[in-house]
């Protein structure tokens, strides 16, 4: 088993192309290389150069290489696929300049959602028609990226978002063909939905393609979902803890990957709020021998 570990911009409260809050691009790449990764997410496009001629020599001055991108999107809006369809073909352009190979598909937070994260029982559902439009937007994507630019493409489910839920996820599994589509898999938002991610990988291994490590501290959780607690504010809080904090059970995952012989990168992701302080670069150090003292 080769499995090599990466982190993401979203480690250090980068979620959006800018924001006044945000370290620079390049305070993260030394940070992420200190810190004893050697790959990393190009994170929202826009962040990062998107000029390979200015991002490449960044990247092999601090022996890095680009994992894979996000496109979070509001996919649920069929008013912004001007905006979906410019943020994928930007990522999967940049994706291919650095040879990178892991296109993933976040739907955005919504605010139809965002009151019920962890609460799939009261959760606004789509109707046949709406769900429908949504699915063949997240599809098209997936092909794009397949077909024209060659990368491999993973759904990711996201607390607030439209695809959250473990049925839901499945339910897209089940509609889109395997060969464009696969899941990129996080063990945090899993649990922040209220589902056994542990359980989820047992049944649908083959059809993972990538992970992201992110752990949940239990108690937190609990708070933000009994009161219906923004997912930004949430973060604040400290819902995603320190790997192997929480009530994910990360030697689980790794004997399921093992027993697999799963290959390629895991990504740590644990998102924080930059406008609060914090210790990234320390938490992120502490990930990667936390990952280490288990064998990864």
């Amino acid at each position: 088993m080769t499995i090599k570990i990466g982190n993401a911009p979203c480690s250090w409260g980068i979620e959006f192309a800018s924001d006044p809050a945000y370290p620079a691009w390049t305070s993260v790449l030394d940070q992420c290389a200190a810190a004893g990764y050697k790959g990393i997410e190009l994170g929202p496009i826009g962040y990062m150069p998107e000029d390979p001629e200015v991002l490449a020599p960044a990247l092999a001055e601090r022996d890095l290489a680009i994992i894979g991108g996000v496109v979070f999107r509001p996919f649920h809006d069929a008013a912004k696929w001007d905006e979906v369809l410019d943020a994928s073909h930007r990522t999967c352009k940049a994706l291919k300049a650095h040879g990178a190979q892991h296109l993933v598909l976040i739907d955005s937070i919504s605010p139809r959602r965002a009151p019920t994260a962890g609460r799939f029982s009261e959760a606004e559902q789509m109707d046949k028609a709406e769900w429908t439009s949504f699915r063949d937007r997240l599809a098209m994507i997936a092909k794009i990226g397949t077909e024209e630019y060659g990368l491999t493409v993973g759904i990711h489910a996201h607390a607030a978002g439209f695809m959250d839920f473990e049925p839901e996820l499945e339910r897209l599994l089940a509609e889109v063909d395997e060969k464009i589509l696969k899941i990129c898999f996080d063990t945090g938002h899993h649990s922040y939905a209220g589902y056994d991610p542990v359980a989820f990988m047992k049944r649908n291994i083959d059809r993972i393609s990538y992970m992201h490590f992110k752990d949940i501290n239990p108690v937190v959780k609990a708070d933000v979902v009994e009161n219906r607690t923004d997912f930004y504010k949430a973060c604040g809080q400290g819902i995603f803890c320190n790997l192997g904090q929480g009530d994910v059970d990360f030697s689980a995952v790794r004997k399921i990957l093992l027993d697999h012989g799963f290959e390629g990168w895991c990504t740590v992701e644990q998102d924080c709020d930059p406008a609060l302080p914090g210790t990234p670069l320390e938490d992120a150090r502490a990930n990667r021998e936390y990952l280490q003292s288990i064998g990864f």
